[in-house]
C-alpha cells in the first residue's frame, strides 16, 4: 500500500500548513489498527483524542457537589490583631538599627586603637615647630597685634 499522500500530509502538518479536513484525514489513518511501522511513532499524538474522550474524568454529579461547596456558608472568624503584632515590624526594624549602630561603633573602637598602636608615640616639639600652617597664623597673629598697637598709640598720644 502506498503511503505517500499521508507522508505529505505529514510533512505539511509539522510546518503547519494543513487544513482541519487534512488532519482529519490524518486522524481517521491513524485511528486504524495497521500502521506502517514508519509511521507508528505518530499513532499516540493523533489518536490520544479518542482515547480521552472515551475516558471520563469527571462525574455526571460533580457540577452538582461543586455548586454545593460554592454555595455553602461558612462562618468567617474575625482575626483579632493585638498592638504588639502591629508593631512587631518596627521592633524588627529598630533591632536591626541597634546591631548595626553596636557593630559600626566597635569596628570605629578597633580602627582607632589599631591607628594610635601604629603613631610615634613622642615627637619632638623643635621638629614641628616652625612649619605648616601653624606659623603663618602666629605669623599673622603678630602682625595684627603689631598694627593694633601702632594704632592704638597715635590716639593715645594726643
Amino acid at each position: 500500500m502506498d503511503y505517500k499522500y499521508i507522508e505529505q500530509l505529514m510533512e505539511r502538518y509539522w510546518r503547519c500548513e494543513t487544513s482541519l479536513q487534512e488532519e482529519e484525514i490524518l486522524r481517521s489513518f491513524f485511528s486504524q489498527e495497521d500502521v506502517p511501522a514508519n509511521l507508528l511513532p505518530y499513532k499516540e499524538l493523533f489518536s490520544y483524542e479518542q482515547t480521552e474522550k472515551a475516558t471520563e474524568i469527571l462525574g455526571e454529579d460533580f457540577d452538582k457537589k461543586i455548586l454545593g461547596m460554592v454555595n455553602e456558608d461558612h462562618p468567617v472568624k474575625a482575626r483579632v490583631i493585638t498592638m504588639r503584632q502591629r508593631l512587631m515590624p518596627l521592633f524588627k526594624a529598630a533591632a536591626v538599627v541597634a546591631i548595626i549602630l553596636t557593630l559600626q561603633n566597635a569596628l570605629q573602637g578597633a580602627l582607632t586603637d589599631e591607628q594610635a598602636a601604629q603613631q610615634p608615640t613622642m615627637t619632638p616639639i623643635e621638629n614641628t615647630a616652625n612649619k605648616g600652617a601653624a606659623v603663618a597664623k602666629i605669623d599673622s597673629a603678630k602682625i595684627d597685634s603689631a598694627q593694633q598697637a601702632q594704632a592704638i598709640a597715635p590716639s593715645d598720644v594726643n
